[in-house]
Protein backbone atom coordinates (compact mmCIF):
# COMPACT_ATOMS: atom_id res chain seq x y z
CA UNK A 1 0.00 0.00 0.00
CA UNK A 2 1.50 3.30 -1.58
CA UNK A 3 2.23 6.28 1.15
CA UNK A 4 1.37 9.49 -0.55
CA UNK A 5 3.78 11.73 0.02
CA UNK A 6 3.55 15.47 1.19
CA UNK A 7 2.55 17.75 -1.26
CA UNK A 8 3.99 21.04 -2.95
CA UNK A 9 2.63 23.99 -3.33
CA UNK A 10 3.26 26.77 -5.81
CA UNK A 11 2.03 30.45 -6.55
CA UNK A 12 1.11 31.40 -9.88
CA UNK A 13 0.15 34.82 -11.23
CA UNK A 14 -1.05 35.13 -14.36
CA UNK A 15 -0.25 38.98 -14.87
CA UNK A 16 -1.97 41.79 -16.50
CA UNK A 17 -0.36 41.00 -20.23
CA UNK A 18 -1.97 37.36 -20.08
CA UNK A 19 -5.63 38.82 -19.32
CA UNK A 20 -5.41 41.23 -21.76
CA UNK A 21 -4.32 38.80 -24.33
CA UNK A 22 -6.92 36.35 -23.38
CA UNK A 23 -4.12 33.98 -22.31
CA UNK A 24 -6.38 32.79 -19.08
CA UNK A 25 -7.61 29.54 -20.17
CA UNK A 26 -4.75 28.59 -22.03
CA UNK A 27 -2.49 28.88 -19.55
CA UNK A 28 -4.34 26.97 -17.12
CA UNK A 29 -4.51 24.01 -19.51
CA UNK A 30 -1.15 24.04 -19.91
CA UNK A 31 -0.69 23.23 -15.70
CA UNK A 32 -3.80 20.81 -15.19
CA UNK A 33 -2.49 18.88 -18.39
CA UNK A 34 0.58 18.41 -16.65
CA UNK A 35 -1.09 17.02 -13.52
CA UNK A 36 -0.68 19.74 -11.45
CA UNK A 37 -3.91 20.39 -9.38
CA UNK A 38 -5.72 23.95 -8.65
CA UNK A 39 -6.50 23.98 -4.86
CA UNK A 40 -6.47 28.20 -4.85
CA UNK A 41 -8.01 30.47 -7.86
CA UNK A 42 -9.35 34.25 -8.13
CA UNK A 43 -9.03 36.84 -10.17
CA UNK A 44 -8.12 40.09 -8.26
CA UNK A 45 -6.97 44.01 -8.91
CA UNK A 46 -3.26 44.01 -6.88
CA UNK A 47 -2.91 46.54 -4.39
CA UNK A 48 0.67 48.63 -4.07
CA UNK A 49 0.96 46.99 -0.13
CA UNK A 50 0.51 43.09 -2.14
CA UNK A 51 3.21 43.78 -4.81
CA UNK A 52 5.68 45.77 -2.90
CA UNK A 53 5.46 42.62 0.23
CA UNK A 54 5.31 40.03 -2.90
CA UNK A 55 8.71 41.58 -4.40
CA UNK A 56 10.60 41.79 -1.47
CA UNK A 57 13.95 42.95 -2.93
CA UNK A 58 17.27 43.58 -0.93
CA UNK A 59 19.84 46.47 -2.33
CA UNK A 60 21.87 43.25 -3.50
CA UNK A 61 19.22 42.54 -5.79
CA UNK A 62 18.94 46.01 -6.80
CA UNK A 63 22.50 46.46 -7.67
CA UNK A 64 23.29 43.45 -9.51
CA UNK A 65 20.04 43.83 -11.98
CA UNK A 66 20.71 47.48 -12.11
CA UNK A 67 23.92 47.20 -13.76
CA UNK A 68 22.20 44.74 -16.25
CA UNK A 69 20.02 47.45 -16.64
CA UNK A 70 23.24 49.95 -17.17
CA UNK A 71 24.95 47.19 -19.43
CA UNK A 72 22.03 46.85 -22.05
CA UNK A 73 21.71 51.01 -21.42
CA UNK A 74 25.36 51.36 -22.75
CA UNK A 75 25.01 49.03 -25.67
CA UNK A 76 22.05 50.45 -26.84
CA UNK A 77 24.15 53.46 -26.91
CA UNK A 78 22.50 55.53 -24.33
CA UNK A 79 23.23 58.08 -21.65
CA UNK A 80 23.57 56.80 -17.99
CA UNK A 81 21.23 59.23 -15.92
CA UNK A 82 21.56 57.23 -12.50
CA UNK A 83 23.72 54.91 -10.41
CA UNK A 84 23.01 51.17 -11.03
CA UNK A 85 20.94 50.48 -8.01
CA UNK A 86 18.87 52.86 -8.73
CA UNK A 87 17.62 51.20 -11.90
CA UNK A 88 17.30 48.14 -9.81
CA UNK A 89 14.79 49.84 -8.18
CA UNK A 90 12.94 51.13 -11.21
CA UNK A 91 12.34 47.37 -11.80
CA UNK A 92 10.17 47.13 -9.01
CA UNK A 93 8.70 50.38 -9.86
CA UNK A 94 7.54 49.34 -13.25
CA UNK A 95 6.60 45.86 -12.39
CA UNK A 96 4.10 47.20 -9.59
CA UNK A 97 2.48 49.88 -12.70
CA UNK A 98 2.19 46.73 -15.06
CA UNK A 99 0.60 44.68 -12.50
CA UNK A 100 -2.05 47.49 -11.52
CA UNK A 101 -2.73 47.88 -15.44
CA UNK A 102 -5.79 45.38 -15.21
CA UNK A 103 -6.90 42.31 -13.06
CA UNK A 104 -4.67 39.30 -12.33
CA UNK A 105 -5.72 35.59 -11.90
CA UNK A 106 -4.05 34.18 -8.54
CA UNK A 107 -3.66 30.61 -8.60
CA UNK A 108 -2.11 27.55 -5.75
CA UNK A 109 -1.18 24.67 -7.64
CA UNK A 110 -0.15 21.77 -5.96
CA UNK A 111 1.65 18.53 -7.09
CA UNK A 112 4.98 16.34 -6.44
CA UNK A 113 7.86 19.27 -7.05
CA UNK A 114 5.11 21.56 -8.09
CA UNK A 115 7.62 24.22 -7.50
CA UNK A 116 10.09 22.80 -10.02
CA UNK A 117 7.49 21.77 -12.82
CA UNK A 118 5.98 25.19 -12.82
CA UNK A 119 9.24 26.57 -13.54
CA UNK A 120 9.39 23.92 -16.19
CA UNK A 121 6.42 24.88 -17.90
CA UNK A 122 6.38 28.40 -17.86
CA UNK A 123 10.11 29.05 -19.54
CA UNK A 124 13.05 31.44 -18.13
CA UNK A 125 12.23 34.87 -17.45
CA UNK A 126 13.20 36.59 -20.59
CA UNK A 127 10.99 35.44 -23.36
CA UNK A 128 13.24 35.71 -26.17
CA UNK A 129 15.39 33.21 -24.21
CA UNK A 130 12.58 30.75 -23.19
CA UNK A 131 12.53 26.84 -24.83
CA UNK A 132 9.83 26.43 -27.80
CA UNK A 133 6.78 24.74 -25.57
CA UNK A 134 7.33 27.01 -22.85
CA UNK A 135 4.66 29.36 -21.74
CA UNK A 136 6.91 32.00 -22.10
CA UNK A 137 8.41 30.78 -25.41
CA UNK A 138 5.24 30.10 -26.99
CA UNK A 139 3.12 32.86 -26.08
CA UNK A 140 5.59 36.20 -26.40
CA UNK A 141 8.69 37.42 -27.17
CA UNK A 142 9.77 40.67 -25.49
CA UNK A 143 12.82 40.88 -24.28
CA UNK A 144 14.78 42.26 -21.24
CA UNK A 145 16.49 45.07 -23.44
CA UNK A 146 13.36 45.81 -25.46
CA UNK A 147 11.91 46.64 -22.08
CA UNK A 148 14.64 48.71 -21.08
CA UNK A 149 14.72 50.98 -23.98
CA UNK A 150 10.69 51.60 -23.06
CA UNK A 151 11.21 52.19 -20.05
CA UNK A 152 8.81 49.49 -18.29
CA UNK A 153 8.61 46.00 -17.15
CA UNK A 154 8.81 43.27 -19.19
CA UNK A 155 6.00 40.95 -20.51
CA UNK A 156 6.29 37.39 -19.79
CA UNK A 157 2.54 36.80 -18.72
CA UNK A 158 3.33 34.74 -15.56
CA UNK A 159 4.63 34.95 -11.84
CA UNK A 160 6.11 31.82 -10.13
CA UNK A 161 7.64 30.59 -6.90
CA UNK A 162 11.15 30.25 -7.32
CA UNK A 163 11.43 27.74 -4.65
CA UNK A 164 8.68 25.88 -2.42
CA UNK A 165 10.06 27.82 0.69
CA UNK A 166 9.68 30.97 -1.72
CA UNK A 167 6.16 29.81 -2.60
CA UNK A 168 4.94 29.45 1.02
CA UNK A 169 5.78 33.09 1.47
CA UNK A 170 3.67 34.15 -1.56
CA UNK A 171 0.77 32.21 -0.78
CA UNK A 172 0.26 34.14 2.27
CA UNK A 173 0.09 37.62 0.40
CA UNK A 174 -2.97 36.97 -1.91
CA UNK A 175 -4.51 33.82 -0.07
CA UNK A 176 -6.42 33.34 3.19
CA UNK A 177 -6.45 29.61 4.58
CA UNK A 178 -9.79 29.39 4.11
CA UNK A 179 -9.81 29.99 0.31
CA UNK A 180 -7.64 27.43 -0.73
CA UNK A 181 -9.23 23.69 -0.65
CA UNK A 182 -8.68 20.49 0.46
CA UNK A 183 -9.63 17.67 -2.19
CA UNK A 184 -8.58 14.86 -4.30
CA UNK A 185 -8.27 14.56 -8.06
CA UNK A 186 -8.53 11.55 -10.48
CA UNK A 187 -5.34 12.64 -11.14
CA UNK A 188 -4.00 12.30 -7.67
CA UNK A 189 -5.78 8.72 -7.03
CA UNK A 190 -3.80 7.25 -9.86
CA UNK A 191 -0.28 8.94 -9.52
CA UNK A 192 -0.07 8.70 -5.38
CA UNK A 193 -2.71 5.29 -5.25
CA UNK A 194 -4.86 7.40 -2.78
CA UNK A 195 -9.27 7.32 -2.28
CA UNK A 196 -10.84 10.46 -2.52
CA UNK A 197 -10.52 11.35 0.80
CA UNK A 198 -6.68 11.49 0.46
CA UNK A 199 -6.14 8.17 2.31
CA UNK A 200 -3.90 5.62 1.04
CA UNK A 201 -5.52 2.64 -0.94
Amino acid sequence: MAKQPQQERSLVLLKTDAVQRSLVGEIIKRFEQTGLKISGMKMLEATEVQLLEHYNKDDAWYEKKGQGIVEDLKSQGREIEKEAIEYGKDIIRTIVKYMQASPIVAMVLEGNKATAVVTKIVGTTEPTTSDVGTIRGDYTLDSFAHATYENRAVRNLVHQSESPEEAEREIKIWFKDDEIMQYTTAQERILYDVNLDGKPE
